[in-house]
C-alpha cells in the first residue's frame, strides 16, 4: 500500500501542512524534534514524495523536457547526455522526446510537457522558427532553450548553436587546397536553416579559389545513411564526374562510402570524402572518415546549463551560445 502524506501526518500527530514544510525543507512553524520525528518516519516508512504534489506547493518540479528529431541518428545520444549529465548533477530529472522530424509530434510533445509541469524545455526542432512553442511555454512562464538546429528570429529564451557556415567552409575549403574542383555537396533537406548555412560555407569556399559551383554536382539528402548512398549512386548512373565528396553529416557520409565502394572506386586515392558531426562510427567504418568535429556533449551541456539558470530566475551572460568547428582528418582524405 502506498504510503501518503495524510500517512505520515497521522504518525507523527501533526497536520498535513507541517509534513509539507518538511518535506520541502521549510523550516517555519516547525519546530527541530518535530522535524527530526517526521523525517524518522519518512525514512522508516519509504515515502517517496510526489513531484507534483511538491510541485504544488513549490511552483518547481525538477523535470526538464527534451525534444530531439531523430533518436537513431547517432549525434544525438551524446546530446542528450550531455543534457541529462548536467541536469542530474542539479537534481533535474529528464523528460525525452523524438519528434521524428514530425512538427505536429514535436507540438503534441510540447502540450504533454506542459501537462507535467515541466520547469523548462530545451529543443532540437524539426522547424525553421519556434514562435508556437515559444508562445505557449511563455504563457505557462516555462523557459525554452534551442539546441542543434537554428531556427529564424528570436523565439526562444536561450539558445546553443554550431556554427555551421564555418564548419563547411573549413571543410570544402580543404579539399579545394587539395586540388578538387568537382566536389559533390550532399546536403540535408533544403528546408532546414541548418542545410542552407553549410550550403553557404561550401559556396564560399569554392568560391574564395574562383571555382564555378557545378549545381548539378549539389544533391539534397535527409541525414539518414539511405540518402547519402543514392545519391552518390544516382550521380555515377548518370556519368557525372567528381574526385571529392563533402556530405552534410557523417551517416550520409558513410553511405556515399559504401555507394563508391559498391562501384570499386576507392577512397580516398580516386574520391576523397569529407562527413559532418564526428560520430563515434565514423571512427571505426573502413576507412576512417574524415569529418566536421561536432561537439554534442558540451551543446548538451551547454543547453542543459542555460535552462537552468533560466528556470532558478538567474541572468545569463549570452542568450545565444555559439560553438565553434574543427576538422578531423582521418582516412578518408589523403
Amino acid at each position: 500500500m502506498k504510503i501518503t502524506i495524510a500517512d505520515i501526518a497521522r504518525m507523527a500527530n501533526v497536520s498535513k501542512a507541517t509534513v509539507s514544510r518538511v518535506i520541502n525543507n521549510k523550516p517555519e512553524g516547525v519546530s527541530k524534534e518535530t522535524r527530526e520525528n517526521i523525517l524518522r518516519i519518512i525514512k522508516e516508512s519509504g515515502f517517496q514524495p510526489s513531484m507534483v504534489a511538491r510541485g504544488l506547493v513549490t511552483k518547481k518540479t525538477k523535470s526538464i523536457g527534451l525534444i530531439i528529431t531523430d533518436i537513431a541518428n547517432s549525434f544525438y545520444p551524446l546530446l542528450v547526455r550531455g543534457v541529462e549529465d548536467y541536469a542530474n548533477k542539479y537534481g533535474y530529472s529528464l523528460f525525452l522526446c523524438n519528434s521524428d522530424n514530425n512538427p505536429e509530434k514535436e507540438k503534441g510533445y510540447i502540450n504533454a510537457f506542459i501537462e507535467k509541469s515541466v520547469d523548462g524545455v530545451i529543443l532540437s526542432s524539426s522547424m525553421n522558427e519556434t514562435s508556437f512553442h515559444y508562445n505557449i511555454l511563455k504563457s505557462k512562464n516555462i523557459p525554452l532553450v534551442v539546441l542543434d538546429r537554428c531556427v529564424e528570429g528570436d523565439q526562444y529564451d536561450a539558445s546553443v548553436f554550431f556554427d555551421n557556415t564555418k564548419g563547411a567552409y573549413i571543410a570544402a575549403n580543404y579539399l579545394v587546397n587539395r586540388g578538387h574542383k568537382k566536389i559533390v555537396f550532399i546536403s540535408g533537406p533544403k528546408s532546414l536553416i541548418i542545410s542552407r548555412h553549410r550550403l553557404d560555407g561550401y559556396c564560399m569556399a569554392l568560391e574564395e579559389k574562383n571555382i564555378e559551383i557545378d549545381e548539378d554536382i549539389i544533391v539534397e539528402g535527409d541525414f539518414q545513411f539511405d540518402s547519402g548512398y543514392n545519391r552518390i549512386i544516382e550521380l555515377l548512373d548518370k556519368g557525372k564526374e567528381f574526385t571529392a565528396i563533402f556530405a552534410c553529416n557523417d551517416l550520409m557520409a558513410i553511405g556515399a562510402i559504401m555507394a563508391l565502394k559498391s562501384r570499386n572506386i576507392e577512397v580516398p586515392k580516386q574520391v576523397e570524402i569529407i562527413g559532418f558531426d564526428n560520430v563515434d562510427i565514423s571512427r571505426y567504418i573502413e576507412p576512417q572518415l574524415s569529418t566536421v568535429g561536432q561537439p554534442a556533449y558540451e551543446m548538451g551541456v551547454e543547453g542543459a546549463k542555460q535552462l537552468i539558470k533560466l528556470i532558478e530566475g538567474k541572468k545569463i551572460s549570452n542568450k545565444d551560445i555559439i560553438l565553434k568547428p574543427n576538422l578531423v582528418l582521418r582516412e578518408t582524405t589523403i
